[in-house]
């Protein structure tokens, strides 16, 4: 018995939709990151991009538990010295809830070609509504916060 890889040319990709409204930011990036490296396929190959298409809707709704909003920091650094720049989670949240959700689910692919290819199948909108009805994605049921 010999084991199957898959090969670049031959991955079938499919749209899916996650509703991220009333669930945990970070459970909902999880999930997104599953189905963007092709983890829940069969025929997973760990070097070859098997992974689908995600769309995120509803990301202004995500839940961050405990006192994440107010604890929480994205930062970035310019190179320069002082070049540290905070932004609290509360206000990512409030004026950019799309960003905060690309944030999570890119800390969660790989830092290589290979993860920036996975990275463009992502699309995030902080709303209900999203423009890829075309593609007729399959809608992920949204298993809702545990607590």
């Amino acid at each position: 018995m010999s084991t199957t890889l898959a090969k670049p040319n031959e991955v079938v990709r499919k749209w899916y939709v996650l509703d991220a409204k009333g669930e945990s930011l970070g459970r909902t990036a999880v999930k997104a990151a599953v189905l963007l490296r092709g983890k829940h396929k069969p025929d997973y190959t760990p070097n070859v991009d098997t992974g689908d298409f995600v769309i995120v809707v509803n990301c202004a709704e995500a839940v961050l538990t405990g006192d994440k909003l107010r604890q929480k920091y994205y930062r970035r650094h310019s190179g320069w010295i002082g070049g540290l720049k905070e932004i609290q989670y509360k206000q990512i949240m409030e004026t950019r809830p799309e960003f905060a959700m690309t944030v999570a689910v890119d800390g969660m692919l790989a830092k290589n070609s290979l993860g920036r290819a996975q990275a463009k199948r992502l699309r995030v909108f902080a709303g209900a509504e999203h423009i890829h009805a075309a593609q007729k994605p399959e809608v992920i049921a949204n298993q809702g916060r545990t607590k």
